[in-house]
């Protein structure tokens, strides 16, 4: 007598036999993983301007400068005195990002434990490390980058040498690079510092940052800091910190530089963009496939592109 089975993967038990049928909510979990992974791990994401095209292979993201104010004389005509200037920044897609897994059935039936949920929190993770390494790159070329609309100002590069190995000296130059921003008229609100680990623990080691009677704001005892100068920080693994000398297959958009005199960076939401073209998603092999090769491909993917959208919004804090 046949036992009666539970179906994991079977939408309300009714099924043909069929893999598609068999496997209808599998894709579901794991997709459910993934993104879960992906928002988990993610850090830039939420904190620079993201927007998405239904069709194309690059945005255009368009770029004027500021209009002058200027008192009226009675009798004369109001004709339009300012002539604006105007350009365009674009941002290309890059080619499709994927994380691929291959599970072999045998495999899978033999192991104690299940292997696609951790498969597919690392996809999401390798995704969103991707992302957040690429938009930190842009990031610091943003501030080494020019204006490039009227007499619009480029960004800032702030330099010391201790910035990586003294905390006090790192928070100083925070302060400067919101002196900075704010002597260009960038907007107070969202405004961000990623550091890396050990840079973020000199940091959080700071009296003066720490220290309730300068009004600091953290715990010691926890290594956690949140503001220094009304700048939020931000940890993360992801700055670049190395010579990248080229390009990598498949980037469209200019990821690369020497950044190993990079500290941190500080911006306003404003300065990097992120155009997506499709938006993360999952996918699993047809039948044909996983008959074939008697397993299951299961892939994580997303085509999008990220550029530089205002310079003189970042800050690059740098050893030399």
């Amino acid at each position: 007598m046949p036992a009666t089975l539970s179906r994991p993967g079977v939408v309300d038990n009714t099924t043909d036999g069929s893999w598609s049928q068999d496997n209808a909510l599998f894709l579901k979990v794991f997709a459910g993983e993934v993104l879960t992974a992906f928002e988990e791990t993610n850090v830039f994401k939420n904190l620079h301007f993201e927007r998405t095209i239904q069709h194309g292979k690059s945005a255009s993201f368009p770029a004027t400068w500021k209009a002058d104010a200027h008192y009226h004389t009675p009798g004369n005509a109001v004709l339009g005195s300012n002539e604006m200037a105007h350009n365009e920044r674009l941002i290309h897609i890059d080619d499709l990002l994927i994380s691929d897994t291959f599970i072999y059935d045998l495999d899978e039936l033999k192991n104690h434990y299940d292997v696609r949920g951790i498969y597919s929190e690392e996809a999401g993770r390798a995704l969103a490390r991707t992302y957040d390494k690429n938009v930190a790159k842009v990031g610091v070329l943003t501030a080494r980058a020019s204006g490039d609309v009227g007499d619009h100002s480029g960004g800032s590069v702030i330099t010391n040498a201790s910035a990586k190995t003294d905390g006090e000296v790192l928070a100083g130059m925070i302060f400067d690079s919101a002196q900075a921003l704010d002597e260009k008229d960038v907007p107070e609100q969202d405004r961000y510092c990623a550091v890396k680990p050990a840079q973020y623990y000199l940091l959080a080691q700071t009296t003066k940052v720490m220290n309730k009677d300068w009004d600091g704001k953290g715990s010691y005892s926890d290594g956690k800091i949140y503001r220094i100068a009304d700048v939020e920080l931000v940890k993360t693994n992801n700055l670049p910190t190395t010579n990248i000398a080229s390009a990598t297959a498949g980037e469209n958009n200019t990821y690369y530089g020497d950044f190993s005199v990079t500290a941190g960076l500080v911006w306003q939401k404003s300065a990097m963009g992120t155009v997506k073209l499709k938006d993360l998603a999952t996918q699993m092999t047809s039948n044909d496939f996983a008959v074939m090769y008697q397993g299951t491909l299961i892939v994580a993917k997303y085509a999008i592109g990220h550029g530089t959208l205002r310079p003189e919004c970042a800050v690059e804090l740098a050893t030399a």
